[in-house]
């Protein structure tokens, strides 16, 4: 546990300083290199500010005013592209919010399957030991277990070997992914991997080739024998039609209220800046709602570190689900609660249920700019959101 900590501080100071190092190299040398993997701790050829983003110690905008202070935007173009991506996957889930209750569905059922088949679970469990045989994708998985943390690459291969050379199912993989990533997110990570599966994209999958794994891992897999050599996409409902981004006005403070941070977003600094003098300071802790299974305990430890850290003066009362969010509100007799918006996933389903409890305070919410911004143009696949993006990189510019 220490070891993921120390290799990933749960620190606003540190996610900018490592930014600061990194920035420099988001242009030529970045897109010259990025899609080697190098092995676990050598992955300095990428970024690897992904845990900050996911927790918004960091967030897209602070990136790209990071990567303009030493490139043009199409100089960093690659880099920018890649930041964007979780953007874009974020507002597609945002305007289809039954694609996440369908995952859940799934590996509710796969939950007692894996539980009912032994043949099923002994595959499963060896994919997650990395016990499989296959050299590269048992190193991720250790990797993935140890680090809490893949190379893109990685990341890739992994879910395609998992799926089409396993015929393991993809929301197995997915939840996996979940339960160890510290940059593990209900829409990215599981959007993902139904791209690798040809669910995202219709038709569309990914396949891992022996020789790109060697290529791209600089030689450590140089042969990978016994991976499919097919990919047919998994059979999958079409796409829900993209819905319209709900309104999120600006909050406006009234009586005393509480300010509450939750690990889809812990910078209480931003917050703290929309309401200085809150009565009592919580965070809400829900990263289990991803999986019915164990969590891996440095995500919520990072995550809920993360959140002390912007407002260390202050002691934060750490929640974890709706009622115990109301009990709070009670104890403290706010008359509202401030808090950053909640994009789908486990503290969105926690809010939605706090709403429906009887005589609480209500729940104002925060939307980052860029995010109201960007969200709704993820009607379609990446490469129509993409030309947006000089917009959004105007947007970031003027603050």
């Amino acid at each position: 546990m220490l070891d993921m900590i120390e290799s990933f501080p749960p620190s606003r100071a540190i996610a900018l300083e490592r930014l600061a190092a990194f920035a420099p190299k988001a242009g030529a040398a970045y897109a010259k290199t990025r899609n080697f993997d190098n092995g676990a701790g050598r992955h300095s050829n990428v970024s690897v500010l992904s845990p900050y983003l996911r927790a918004k110690l960091l967030d897209e905008a602070d990136v790209t005013r990071a990567t303009l202070k030493h490139h043009s935007a199409q100089a960093a173009e690659k880099f920018l592209a890649e930041v964007f991506w979780r953007t874009y996957w974020k507002g597609w889930m945002e305007l289809r919010p039954s694609v996440w209750l369908q995952y859940q569905s799934d590996i509710n059922r796969l939950r007692n399957d894996v539980e009912t088949q032994a043949g099923l679970r002994q595959r499963w469990e060896e994919a997650c030991l990395g016990q499989t045989g296959i050299a590269p994708f048992d190193s991720w998985a250790r990797e993935l277990v140890e680090t809490g943390y893949l190379h893109n690459h990685a990341r890739m291969w992994f879910a395609s070997i998992w799926i089409f050379t396993l015929e393991l199912p993809w929301q197995l993989g997915a939840d996996f992914f979940l339960r160890h990533l510290l940059d593990g997110d209900a829409a990215v990570n599981t959007l993902s991997w139904r791209w690798v599966a040809g669910i995202q994209t219709r038709g569309k999958t990914y396949l891992a080739d022996p020789g790109n794994i060697a290529k791209y891992t600089g030689g450590r897999f140089p042969d990978v024998p016994g991976l499919s050599r097919t990919a047919v996409p998994v059979d999958a409902p079409e796409n829900p039609p993209a819905a319209m981004l709900a309104p999120c006005p600006p909050p406006v403070l009234s009586g005393r209220y509480g300010l509450l941070l939750h690990c889809d977003d812990v910078d209480g600094t931003r917050l703290a800046a929309l309401g200085p003098d809150p009565a009592a300071l919580a965070y809400l802790e829900v990263s289990d709602g991803h999986t019915p299974w164990k969590m891996a305990p440095e995500v919520g430890l990072f995550r809920s570190a993360a959140a002390q850290s912007t407002l260390p003066e202050r002691r934060l009362n750490i929640l974890a689900s709706a009622q115990e969010l109301a009990a709070w509100a009670k104890s403290k007799d706010l008359d509202m609660i401030l808090a950053p918006y909640a994009p789908v996933g486990p503290i969105r389903q926690v809010f939605d249920a706090y709403q429906n409890l009887e005589a609480t305070a209500p729940l104002r919410l925060s939307r980052r700019s860029l995010d109201t911004a960007a969200w709704p143009e993820a009607t379609k696949g990446f490469f129509p959101f993409r030309k947006h993006i000089p917009r959004f990189i105007d947007l970031i510019r003027r603050g």
